[in-house]
């Protein structure tokens, strides 16, 4: 299948903002490769108001009849992929069709050093069906994803997992002594290609 079926929604964190470099740098790759990319910002700090400007951008995509979409990946850095994760959840239970997977960059799963947090932030997670796939991309030093709490999160999911982790990376990815390039690079590349293997495993 052609990328320019595919679509991938993104969004930043809390605080973010429309030019947020990871997100600048990812969207600009999918849509060198044949993807079409949305990338949009949301000021607001809750995860309702969150979910209803996704929701918003993804009723855009449904109505642009110029493009044949076929597959879709919602996505986001931190606050942004708990959106991503929450719309994917609501979407699968009106159709198993809806959604293709979800790209999480530092998925949130506790504020620092709040690890009671990480039940009621994997919920989403962990309630989506077996039929989508969900990329994490995560820095091993992320004060905001303690790896046990991470791991058992992973275990009770019933989605497809794969996980990327940037050895030395901080929640904004930030690893020291490389490069944002370099560190983009690599997240660039196993996005992109986690896509594409999904789109080759499908029926």
């Amino acid at each position: 299948m052609s990328d320019a079926h595919t679509a991938v929604i993104l969004t930043h964190g809390a605080g973010g903002d429309m030019n947020f470099s990871q997100l600048v740098s990812l969207a600009h790759q999918l849509a060198s490769h044949g993807f079409l990319c949305l990338r949009f910002t949301c000021k607001g700090l809750n995860l309702a108001h969150r979910l209803k400007a996704y929701t918003a951008v993804w009723d855009y995509l449904k109505s642009l009849q110029r493009f044949t979409v076929k597959r879709v990946f919602f996505g986001g850095r931190s606050m942004g992929c708990r959106a991503a994760a929450a719309l994917a959840r609501r979407l699968s239970e009106e159709s198993e069709a809806a959604v293709e997977g979800v790209i999480c960059l530092s998925f949130p799963l506790h504020p620092p050093g709040q690890m009671h947090a990480h039940r009621q932030r994997s919920e989403d997670l962990r309630v989506l069906p077996a039929h989508t796939r969900v990329l994490f991309v995560s820095g091993t030093e992320d004060d905001m994803c303690d790896r046990v709490h991470f791991d058992t999160t992973v275990k009770e999911m019933k989605a497809q997992v794969e996980i990327l982790w940037l050895r030395g990376g901080s929640h904004g990815l930030k690893v020291k002594g490389r490069s944002e390039v370099s560190v983009m690079e690599e997240v660039n590349l196993k996005v992109i290609s986690w896509i594409r293997n999904q789109a080759a495993q499908a029926p």
